[in-house]
């Protein structure tokens, strides 16, 4: 059995290669490993992560001999390396691709459909993201930052932008665009938070949840707009999510409603954000993710009173990204055992 992974500057391949190892093959392993920057520092390998989040694996340097090795791997792990359209048309044996990771930006997600290999990834950061966005819901509703802020800097800050709207979360009403995998883990601490809860989803039934003891409303997506007291975002972006939050959607908030951002920023229309929240049109907002990263100087979104804004860390805890390999071994092993999984990415 011919096995490829592939590290880089976050995750090591030496724990996909002991990962691979763990996985439940059946068959003598030889695992041949590569790396795609992986001598990068964090901040600059941050780019190539902007840049294949944004592009794809296309026309992206791919690892050093990597369309070598694959064209007799049996299985082909990675984390961030490209894999596009040209290295699985020329990878006749390969059978599996896992990702240690959530988006799989980086794999052509088509070409592995149409050549019938299961695409298998794992949301490394999730617990850390739906930790993240509880957070960021109490951060933004109760200025706990922006208080911070200001008596940081002599100001004994009492009276805010939202002082018209400040009330306890039980009282709202949360609506989750998305009820994946993060999703779910959100809900799960709202529910344990006995806090009011719908969701819109066009690919999850309420009776999915349900037998996962996680109870919501299911609502449609304007209607979640509409209703809803705060909207949190928990979906990757595609050709039919990007900027499917738009200026219509964002309309129907409430005045007293907030936006909670933690997924990808190409999910929503940045002027119809922008515009909301300029205009007060909304009470606030609450962004780990951007655009454009780092933020200009001179981003509007550094001027305005009613947001708050992270710097693309919710998924950041020391054990997430170097545990994730594991996290895929058990996943594929669970994959092995019961010939079907939900972190299979594409089905034919």
């Amino acid at each position: 059995m011919k096995i490829v992974v592939v590290g880089d500057a976050l995750v090591k391949s030496d724990d996909l290669e002991k990962a691979a190892r763990e996985m439940n093959f059946g068959e003598t392993l030889e695992i041949k490993k590569l790396e795609w920057f992986s001598d990068l520092p964090k901040d600059k390998f941050q780019k190539k992560i902007m840049e294949i989040e944004k592009n794809g694996p296309e026309n992206i340097t791919l690892p050093a001999g990597m369309s070598d090795a694959t064209k007799e791997a049996h299985a082909l792990f990675v984390h961030l390396a490209p894999v596009n359209r040209k290295i699985i048309e020329g990878a006749p044996h390969l059978r599996l691709i896992g990702a240690c990771r959530g988006g799989v930006e980086n794999i052509d997600i088509e070409a592995a459909t149409e050549a019938k290999i299961p695409v298998i990834h794992v949301i490394r950061n999730a617990e850390p993201v739906a930790d993240f966005t509880l957070a960021l819901m109490y951060t933004e509703t109760r200025n706990i930052a922006r208080a911070h802020h200001a008596v940081k800097n002599g100001i004994w800050q009492k009276s805010f932008a939202n002082d018209p709207y400040k009330t306890t979360l039980k009282r709202m009403k949360i609506g989750l665009v998305g009820a994946g995998y993060i999703g779910r883990l959100v809900l799960k601490r709202l529910n344990a938070l006995k806090i009011e809860s719908a969701f819109y989803d066009p690919y999850v039934k309420k009776s999915d949840l349900a037998e996962e003891g996680l109870n919501a409303e299911s609502l449609p997506l304007e209607k979640l707009f509409e209703t809803c007291d705060i909207i949190s975002l928990h979906m990757r972006v595609t050709e039919q999510t990007a900027g499917m939050i738009n200026k219509s959607l964002i309309s129907l908030m409430k005045p007293s409603a907030y936006l909670i951002n933690t997924a990808r920023a190409e999910i929503l229309d940045r002027s119809a954000v922008v515009d909301a929240l300029s205009n007060k049109k909304i009470a606030g907002a609450a962004l780990d993710v951007f655009w454009h990263e780092p933020l200009e100087k001179d981003d509007i979104f550094l001027k305005l009173d009613n947001v708050t804004i992270t710097p693309h860390i919710a998924g950041d805890t020391i054990d997430a990204i170097t545990y994730a390999p594991y996290l895929l071994k058990d996943v594929i092993n669970d994959y092995f055992t019961k010939k079907i999984s939900k972190m299979q990415v594409n089905k034919y």
